[in-house]
């Protein structure tokens, strides 16, 4: 049976990719992870050839080696390891628009969750893929994570974390190819989505340039199971909602 794991499943955007997911596959065992309870509705009475399990984590290393070797326990085929944990602002800290606004604090607080948790997702469930399934492992990314793009400055913390993240899915995509050719990494960008997230920004936002969970959460799907689509773009690929590559 096909595995699929989405880290940082309370989100909102993964939240829509859990009811994306549900209504595509016809087989499978979804597993979400997150901080917390995961609140998307599964009625296992549509099909009961797609089953749910939630775990509950702290993302320390210890806990989500425990989830990697229960999970191989069940001798699953890995489809796709889906990580949405980000994070942009919090209660005390904005996205920088100076130097002087810089926090220590923050700045290790987007690193840590917006590349250091990424990437030791992927160190740990790596253990379950295998050289003959095809894997999609996939983190969301950003465009202002692109050092080629930023022709606006500012937006320090959330910028440098995500050309990191970038930068590390590079390095794994490399390793991962020697040893599993079917795995394909993906960084990708969801354009402006109405979540929390992006809340306090979206008076900002052109007409038609905010997009809804439910929208990217479908281009998210179609993109990483176009197998050609896929066979055609770099490891690890960079592309946006509509599939159109990002310089690095």
């Amino acid at each position: 049976m096909q595995l699929y794991i989405m880290c940082g499943a309370s989100s909102e955007i993964a939240n829509a990719y859990f009811t994306t997911l549900h209504k595509q596959i016809n087989t499978g065992h979804i597993v979400t992870i997150s901080r917390g309870e995961f609140k998307a509705s599964f009625n296992e009475s549509v099909s009961d050839e797609i089953s749910h399990q939630h775990f509950t984590t702290d993302y320390s290393e210890q806990s989500l080696s425990g989830i990697a070797k229960e999970l191989a326990f069940g001798n699953y085929d890995l489809a796709q390891l889906m990580i949405f944990n980000g994070l942009l602002h919090d209660p005390d800290n904005a996205p920088e628009r100076k130097l002087e606004q810089i926090s220590e604090q923050h700045f290790i607080n987007s690193m840590t969750t917006n590349a250091l948790l990424p990437i030791r997702c992927v160190t740990l469930f790596s253990s379950l893929l295998k050289t003959q399934v095809s894997t999609v492992v996939c983190a969301l990314s950003a465009r202002v994570g692109s050092i080629s793009d930023n022709n606006l400055g500012g937006w320090y913390s959330y910028r440098a974390s995500k050309a990191a993240l970038n930068m590390l899915f590079k390095s794994a995509a490399i390793e991962l190819s020697r040893r599993h050719k079917k795995c394909h990494c993906v960084l990708f960008h969801p354009g402006t989505t109405d979540t929390p997230l992006s809340k306090p920004f979206q008076a900002n936002v052109p007409e038609g340039k905010l997009f809804t969970r439910e929208f990217v959460a479908e281009q998210l799907y179609s993109l990483i199971s176009d197998a050609d689509y896929l066979q055609q773009s770099h490891n690890p690929a960079y592309f946006d909602w509509q599939g159109k590559p990002i310089d690095w």
